[in-house]
């Protein structure tokens, strides 16, 4: 049986994710996931396309809200909050209203990461729309993610991958929000419509991969795989290809061992 195997968020975008065993999900994304950002001076969002040590802050559910670790430093708890000064931060096209969360996690993120920075949350007033090309409805809209409510991989696809790899590598490197087992490999190419438990999406955009995929989520350390190999066999267009990106089309709740049928193909 198809079924859902991986459930992750990643609260502060390009920070370490967390597994869960279900996630809410809401229209913008899954509940906690990247609505937090960090910024450099300018207001420009941090990645692990920039900084790959970024991988090595994780994130814990604390009652406060968020502990956050992060080697030789001690840890923090950050309490997101609407209430703190705005100002706009730019996440690739999009000029973002946004909202400070104080001095005391920007001088904590700029000792972890050797740069000056500040943490910021998207301001309540403020939607970010999806792309028109790839919307399903005018108002469709997305958290801080790069572009898209959620991000589905395939266990299959990754196995196969890993057999033309010399080292083995795991899901986190591509950051999934769900990941499924049961299909073939390279079956979500064809996914368009997916029923997931009691949640409908849509998979409106093949994921191009970045460097990011390059990045040992738990070292923080660079190789060239698995992005030189895959782009022997996965450049599709301009990218090279793993995994769908998705729109929420019905709200609700994804459990781990949910079942996940493919309603409508390409």
């Amino acid at each position: 049986m198809v079924h859902v195997s991986g459930l992750f968020i990643y609260p502060i975008k390009g920070c370490r994710g967390i597994a869960l065993s279900e996630a809410v999900v809401e229209d913008i994304g899954l509940a906690s996931d990247r609505r937090m950002l960090v910024i450099n001076q300018d207001g420009t969002f941090l990645s692990q396309r920039e900084v790959a040590t970024m991988a090595l802050i994780e994130v814990a559910i604390h009652p406060q809200g968020w502990q956050l670790s992060a080697p030789n430093q001690p840890n923090i708890v950050v309490t997101p909050t609407t209430l703190g000064s705005t100002q706009l931060a730019t996440v690739w096209r999009d000029t973002c209203m946004v909202v400070d969360q104080g001095d005391a996690i920007a001088e904590w993120l700029t000792a972890v990461l050797g740069q000056p920075c500040r943490m910021v949350v998207m301001a309540p007033s403020y939607r970010r729309l999806v792309s028109a090309e790839y919307a399903l409805k005018a108002d469709d809209a997305v958290s801080f993610a790069d572009g898209y409510a959620s991000l589905i991989t395939n266990q299959g696809s990754l196995d196969d991958l890993n057999t033309k790899l010399v080292t083995p590598i795991g899901m986190e490197r591509f950051r999934p929000n769900i990941v499924v087992s049961g299909a073939p490999a390279w079956d979500e190419d064809a996914w368009h419509e997916i029923q997931i438990g009691e949640v409908t999406v849509t998979a409106v955009k093949p994921c191009a991969r970045c460097v990011v995929t390059t990045t040992d989520q738990f070292t923080g350390e660079r190789s060239p795989e698995p992005l030189s190999t895959l782009s022997t066999f996965r450049k599709i267009g301009h990218g090279v290809i793993f995994g769908q990106n998705l729109i929420h089309r019905t709200l609700g709740t994804i459990r781990l061992g949910d079942s996940v049928q493919i309603t409508r193909r390409k």
